[in-house]
């Protein structure tokens, strides 16, 4: 695994998988769009090093366990010895599988053979493997393949076809400064080890669900060519006809060869997409075992991450680091446990679940997931921040539901709500349902009618009309965050619209958050279907963000416009206008109604 360019390459693919060339849904994908929820194992000749070599930590920013041979300048004679440091009356793969199965994962990804290029199934080609240097004759892959069938849980393998560190002609990055590899040294690689390597993974452990690669350059920035990984996709479909291929492969748009796409390490969707993808995540920061590791992420935070995948029609791989005598971290263990504690009573919305194709993240509260059986349709509101109100205002639904309850409720009571055009007010008990995430579920006899355009009600009642929300924000010039500023529209005089879905009559407040760089005040105009407000906004200058560091920012102030009243409750188009060509950085507009 590696960290920022992989991030920064799959947005490249989120692009490219978008275009009509990548197969949306085939039947071998249904499982993996089903599952959703996944377990990835780094083991290797990393996890006997734990972190450390001759007592130094891993060297540079990305402190990835599994890359200390490389990170460190570790010669592969001494990487080697590390084998010695394995406990091997103690490891137990069947562990593993039923940690997962715990955890309510379908499927598993072991690492079959990482960058450093030892094999860690008892291969036939060559002599670097996990079994051979450690003078052991176990068949790690082997006892996990065994397990999961008896388990009845779904394997696939990784495999690192790009880089190898211990293959005189395999890429290594240092090539860079030592002088590349020929095509034909580098074909010599691929032919004498990525392909034998492979044949024997498709063929000597049964059904195999997917081969994840990782390579996260376009394969044309790289010395594999298109052919070699054709050749790889080919073997594949040739030896297991049902593997799924992801999208590391290199290939990422083409329909024949490549099955799911797959993120960053550790990103997450922005937005609905219609292909199956997945996140690759880590339950701490490194992916091999690290002694020295303190970044262990909570188990809200994985939940956040899986649900909200699903939000957006994608599923989580999370990974585990088992040590060198295979025990795994009980940080790990006790998450993936309340995840699967979880999962027992409120997997419906989850697997076989998807989302609605809403704004993403609109709502402050959490997320929507939904399935449809029949002529019925659930959706599955998963609140993270249950209400202090008590009231849980859903946006963008105009379908009256059936009946609404919190899920595996006791008390088996239908919950009291109110539709407002395409706003739902939802009455909850005063406790949260649950300690995590609490699902409260919306049933529909009827085909859902979704409103995509309009504002999102937040959990305070009121309104923020921005950049993501406002209507034709595509053709907007928008500001992103940048860790000071906050994302704001670069106005200079042109229309910005938003449709708000009023949920009552009444007298609404409206502040404007806004940066204005000029040197005189900058007139402006807010419109509703009936009312005009005028107001200006004074020249702001800078704000200290930290003392005594010389660290400045623009300053966005809330300035109060006025009121407007809304005679009834419905829809709205509020329109904002500067008055002349002078630029205003406009952060968002914020109207809510007096108590």
């Amino acid at each position: 695994m590696i960290h920022l360019k992989r991030i920064l390459f799959s947005f490249c693919l989120l692009l490219s998988f978008t275009s009509t060339t990548f197969a949306q849904e085939n039947p071998k994908t249904k499982w993996f769009s089903h599952d959703r929820f996944g377990m990835f194992i780094h083991w290797g000749l990393y996890s006997g090093a734990e972190g450390l070599w001759k007592g130094e930590k891993l060297r540079y920013m990305n402190n990835y366990a599994e890359w200390l041979r490389y990170r460190n300048r570790v010669s592969k004679e001494e990487y080697g010895e590390l084998a010695q440091r394995f406990v091997w009356d103690q490891i137990n793969p069947e562990e593993w599988v039923l940690l997962a199965k715990k955890a309510g994962m379908k499927y598993i990804i072991m690492t079959t053979k990482h960058h450093d290029g030892v094999a860690i199934w008892d291969t036939k080609i060559g002599n670097y493997s996990l079994s051979k240097l450690s003078g052991n004759n176990r068949d790690i892959i082997k006892e996990l393949a065994e397990a999961c069938k008896k388990h009845d849980m779904k394997l696939g393998f990784y495999y690192s076809h790009w880089i190898d560190w211990e293959h005189a002609y395999g890429w290594d990055h240092n090539q860079e400064l030592a002088g590349h590899v020929s095509d034909a040294q580098y074909n010599q690689y691929w032919q004498e080890k990525v392909i034998p390597q492979l044949r024997e993974l498709l063929t000597n452990y049964g059904d195999i669900a997917l081969m994840w690669f990782d390579m996260w350059i376009p394969y044309q920035k790289s010395i594999i060519k298109k052919e070699q990984l054709e050749q790889v996709a080919q073997l594949i479909h040739t030896l297991q006809p049902n593997c799924l291929i992801n999208s590391r492969l290199g290939l990422p748009t083409d329909k024949q060869n490549v099955d799911f796409e797959t993120f960053g390490d550790n990103q997450f969707g922005t937005s609905y997409i219609d292909h199956p993808w997945e996140t690759p995540g880590t339950i701490a920061h490194s992916w091999g075992y690290n002694g020295q590791e303190n970044e262990w992420k909570s188990t809200s935070q994985i939940f956040n991450s899986l649900i909200s995948n699903v939000s957006l029609n994608g599923g989580f791989t999370l990974n585990i680091g088992p040590r060198a005598d295979g025990t795994v971290p009980y940080e790990s263990v006790s998450r993936l446990e309340d995840i699967g504690n979880w999962l027992n009573e409120h997997g419906e919305g989850i697997y076989g679940a998807t989302g609605l194709a809403l704004r993403a993240n609109q709502h402050d509260w959490g997320y929507l997931t939904t399935k449809t059986s029949g002529k019925q349709t659930q959706v599955f509101a998963q609140v993270f921040n249950w209400p202090l109100d008590r009231v849980l205002r859903i946006s963008g639904i105009k379908t009256k539901p059936k009946q609404i309850a919190i899920q595996n409720d006791s008390n088996n009571a239908n919950l009291k709500f109110e539709q407002i055009g395409g706003i739902l007010h939802v009455h909850l008990p005063t406790k949260q349902s649950d300690k995590f995430v609490s699902t409260v579920v919306l049933t529909f006899d009827q085909e859902l009618q979704l409103d995509q355009q309009m504002v999102a009600e937040s959990t305070f009642g009121g309104f923020a009309l921005n950049s993501t929300n406002a209507i034709h924000n595509d053709q907007l010039k928008v500001v992103r965050y940048n860790g000071k500023n906050p994302r704001h529209i670069l106005s200079t005089g042109e229309d910005i619209e938003w449709e708000v879905e009023f949920p009552a009559a009444g007298t609404y407040k409206v502040d404007v958050s806004a940066h204005n760089p000029n040197k005189e005040d900058i007139s402006i105009t807010i419109r509703t279907n009936t009312e005009t407000l005028s107001g200006k906004l004074t020249p702001n200058g800078m704000m200290v963000v930290e003392p005594n560091e010389n660290n400045y920012t623009e300053e966005f102030v809330n300035t109060r416009i006025g009121t407007f009243k809304i005679e009834k409750p419905g829809r709205q188009k509020i329109t904002f206008h500067t008055n002349g060509s002078q630029q205003l950085w406009l952060n968002s507009i914020w109207t809510e109604k007096l108590k």
